[in-house]
């Protein structure tokens, strides 16, 4: 099986946060995770926020960047998505970085796991509802 996970559920394999141990889980039950190379960049930018305001060393920031691409099975060029993510985004109202993780599920024809709550509400009345999981309840 394969899903998506975007930077809310990844973050929270390397930094101590609520759902953190559910996001582990999930990590090493799934023989397959997925992601728009996005990712890199989003997590880049908590790790750096994390640093700015001393919440963690530089070190243990520059060991999330190191390790953070080996957790994913594939990295799918944000360049190869972008287009749907803008359909996505439009039909749904809500920002294209957001919808490139979901125009990934679409594509791969699997779910996104987000611990982006307003996001899940926000595709709760829509055709990609099916598409995208609460880590609260994955």
């Amino acid at each position: 099986m394969s899903r998506v996970v975007d930077a809310s559920v990844a973050c929270k394999w390397f930094f101590a946060e609520d759902l953190s141990d559910a996001a582990r889980t999930m990590a090493e039950a799934e023989t397959s995770l997925l992601a728009p190379d996005l990712i890199l960049v989003e997590c880049a930018n908590v790790a750096w926020q994390r640093v700015r305001t001393g919440a963690v060393p530089l070190a243990q920031a520059e060991a999330l960047l190191a390790a953070l691409p080996r957790w994913f099975d594939t990295l799918t060029p944000a360049g190869e998505l972008y287009e749907q993510a803008f359909r996505v985004a439009h039909g749904l109202g809500h920002p294209v970085y957001d919808c490139l993780y979901l125009a990934l599920a679409e594509r791969e024809d699997t779910s996104l796991v987000t611990a982006d709550e307003a996001l899940v509400r926000r595709v709760a009345d829509s055709r990609w509802r099916h598409r995208v999981e609460s880590l609260g309840t994955a």
